[in-house]
């Protein structure tokens, strides 16, 4: 594994990996993790991928990880059009790296909040991208995404925009929970596996609770994925698959995933497949049958790129 820092266009440094195959690459697969997480935890994934050939490559976004490390606040995307520079980031990092690893296909993978960055990012270059995956992705909250806005905003007024916003998060994360059965941990609707969600608690650079700021930017993005001007930007023969648990509270159980692949299909978007994993919850990648999710994830690519 190959460790890159990469200047974007207005200065700022991006933490990025990549990783090679033997041989030729069938395609390129660039991963976009999620919130109060980092890439490193994609890696186990990433080696799958690799090994049936395909170069993989990810980064930390603004505010994660090890970018964090390299320009300042945890938890905080930017002080102004947080969302934008997010998504600009996966571009040029993109754009950087597959000029530099070229390959026959490219495919984007997100997960949870990367999940938002790339549906934006469709939006914006989908016919750069030959194949898209959203895992752990989720509806739109609706009124509940004006509600949160109008928060963020009296409280960056009042405390400051770059400050950990406790209530905030609460609001958002805080009846995850409620649909595990006698939970052990905050984090218990992450997996149910007790093993993964014990080294989410213990790794410094999980769970750090986001800034006012990026609060305000999360629920502005959340408006422009779920825009219907702004998806019907999607190039309409993109191949789309959106995976999550049965059990996922980001996508409010399923329910959240069907509404998005029922806005895609009113937009003519003409291949969008939705998996489910019975009894999973957020993060099927850490899953105790994540073997099967990769295959199932991996064999998904492969039909689709025998079709194209």
């Amino acid at each position: 594994m190959r460790e890159a820092t990469l200047e974007m266009s207005d200065g700022f440094l991006i933490h990025a990996i990549v990783m090679k195959p033997e041989g030729n690459p069938v395609g390129h697969i660039h991963l976009l993790h999620g919130m109060s997480e980092h890439i490193g935890r994609y890696v186990e994934f990433a080696y799958y991928l690799v090994e049936k050939g395909y170069i993989v490559s990810g980064h930390d976004h603004r505010g994660h990880g090890k970018t964090a490390k390299m320009n300042g606040t945890k938890g905080h995307f930017a002080d102004e059009d947080g969302f934008d520079h997010v998504v600009q980031d996966a571009f040029e990092v993109i754009s950087k790296l597959r000029e530099q690893y070229p390959s026959p296909r490219f495919v984007l993978f997100g997960h949870s909040m990367g999940s938002f960055v790339a549906r934006r990012y469709v939006q914006l270059h989908g016919s750069e991208v030959d194949l898209a995956i959203f895992s752990g992705t989720g509806g739109d909250p609706g009124a509940s995404r004006f509600a949160g806005q109008a928060v963020a905003y009296l409280h960056g007024k009042k405390n400051g925009f770059d400050q950990p916003d406790n209530f905030l998060n609460k609001l958002v994360f805080g009846g995850f929970n409620k649909s595990v059965h006698q939970p052990k941990t905050p984090f218990d609707w992450l997996s149910t596996d007790t093993e993964a969600v014990e080294k989410y608690l213990i790794d410094p650079a999980c769970g750090v609770v986001p800034t006012t700021r990026f609060f305000a930017d999360l629920f502005k993005g959340l408006g422009e994925i779920h825009d219907i001007d702004e998806i019907n930007k999607i190039p309409k023969k993109l191949p789309i698959i959106l995976f999550s648990g049965s059990e996922d509270p980001v996508g409010d159980s399923g329910k959240g995933v069907w509404s998005v692949a029922k806005q895609y299909n009113k937009a003519g978007l003409e291949d969008v497949t939705v998996l489910l994993f019975e009894g999973g919850r957020h993060e099927m990648l850490h899953e105790k049958n994540r073997q099967h999710v990769f295959k199932t994830v991996y064999d998904w690519i492969e039909k689709n790129e025998q079709i194209s």
